[in-house]
């Protein structure tokens, strides 16, 4: 079955050859991508030859800048099976940008509600701000041991705060977690939906390795991602997909250059932009930046149906291969695999969050595997993920979670539990192959042979 993805080995050998150059074994994809050299010379080559300006201004150099910028648009939708007159795009500087429009402007009021899940981004953690502020109740799906949620408890927690009729509810569902490798089911967008929600994707995850349509989906009001996350370039532009009928009830908390047509100074008047995505630009969007997306889209299009199959083949000998490896001396353990493993291709992510165990089964600190892993030209990601809900659940520590008292760190949390805290997540993505895994395994199994600091 691995064999059938060989079209991603060729696109390796074309536009990833820093990778054999460097030595270096990349397993942080979920971090951010690695971008195709086809995809940067392209860009560089238009920048070029070209002439661009602000697209507030009415130059042709402007004017090519708005085309871009349009064409850039038409190709979030398009990669998104998302109808034009139904949705509309708006350019964030991430994934994180995109949530916060959304939670900074949703219409919250004190019989209102914000439900998420605890396997959640701290970008989405952070929309409960904005709900408290405006007196609005915040619940929480609670997390299996294994990350993600039961559709059960989730639908209990959407029940008990679902919104009374003509009264607004947001409901935040991560579509693929950072850390535990789970995937939401998407059925529960529809019974959110019934239910009076307004249901925004933190789709960041999700996007790089899995196909979505909006149109299969229409409950969906709105997701969120980052482009360097799925293709690698460029860093610094994101996007919000959202319903032009959602957009149309967001409520800015201000306004800014771009934002609008007309402002009254002295005086309170202010008239916005004509188009709904420009009263959510604030400033000049990353123009220059924006002519690289609809390539991007386009290579991630074109491999992303072979990918499900592929990274789960590759994940899963990766971890049976970790499973193995012992201590010689007391036959215990080395690793402790916590997040999800895919029975099927697409079933879960392609990320492991793994603890290394010392000989006394104790983990060791995060930060001695990733010094250790850097050592071996291994680029892996230790911590939290900024998930601390996910990563507590994984580490078992919900309860201990639970107790911290206002004004707690990481290093009182550590203190508290007795122990260093964190995962080492390795994650696979579009371009990753079998000798990526296998030098992960061999490193680890050299470590357990002879010890994290050699």
């Amino acid at each position: 079955e691995y064999c059938a993805t060989f079209a991603i080995d060729e696109l390796r050998r074309t536009d990833y050859r820093r990778l054999t150059a460097s030595g270096e074994t990349y397993v942080d994809w979920m971090g951010g991508a690695l971008y195709p050299e086809r995809l940067v010379h392209a860009h560089a080559d238009f920048l070029c030859s070209r002439v661009l300006a602000n697209t507030h201004s009415h130059s042709n150099p402007s004017a090519l800048s708005h085309e871009c910028a349009n064409a850039a648009r038409a190709a979030v939708l398009q990669f998104f099976d998302a109808s034009p007159e139904e949705y509309t795009v708006i350019f964030t500087p991430n994934a994180s940008g995109a949530l916060k429009l959304v939670g900074e402007a949703y219409p919250f009021t004190d019989d209102s509600a914000f439900v998420l899940g605890a396997d959640s981004h701290n970008s989405v953690n952070g929309i409960r701000c904005f709900a408290a502020a405006k007196g609005a109740s915040v619940g929480y799906i609670p997390t299996t041991p294994q990350g993600g949620f039961e559709p059960q408890q989730a639908e209990a927690v959407l029940n008990k705060y679902r919104p009374s009729p003509g009264r607004s509810a947001l409901f935040a569902l991560t579509a693929q977690s950072n850390i535990s490798n789970s995937k939401a089911p998407l059925a529960l967008v529809d019974a959110a939906y019934t239910l009076g929600y307004d249901v925004l994707l933190d789709a960041a995850a999700l996007a790089p390795t899995s196909p979505l349509s909006l149109t299969a989906q229409p409950a969906i009001g709105a997701l969120a991602i980052s482009f360097y996350k799925m293709f690698g370039y460029p860093t610094g532009v994101g996007a919000l997909v959202i319903r032009r009928d959602l957009l149309q009830r967001l409520q800015r908390p201000w306004f800014a250059g771009g934002t609008v047509d007309l402002v009254q100074v002295p005086g309170n008047n202010v008239t916005p932009a004509c188009e709904l995505y420009e009263q959510f630009e604030d400033g000049t969007i990353n123009y220059t930046s924006l002519a690289a997306v609809p390539a991007g889209l386009r290579l991630l299009a074109a491999y992303q149906p072979l990918l499900p199959l592929r990274l789960t083949c590759l994940l899963r000998y990766m971890i049976s291969e970790l499973q193995q490896l012992r201590y010689k001396d007391t036959d215990s353990a080395f690793v402790r695999i916590l997040s999800r493993i895919p029975m099927a291709a697409g079933e879960a992510g392609a990320t492991a969050s793994i603890e290394f165990l010392g000989e006394n089964g104790i983990p060791i600190s995060p930060l001695l595997v990733e010094q250790s892993a850097a050592r071996a030209g291994i680029a892996l990601r230790t911590g939290c993920a900024c998930n601390p809900g996910g990563a507590a659940a994984l580490l078992g520590i919900t309860a201990d979670m639970a107790a911290l008292p206002p004004g707690a760190t990481h290093a009182t949390f550590e203190d508290a539990v007795g122990r260093a805290l964190g995962v080492v997540r390795i994650s696979l993505g579009l371009v990753s192959n079998f000798e990526d895994v296998w030098r992960v395994v061999q490193w680890a199994s050299n470590v357990a042979q002879n010890g994290i600091d050699r």
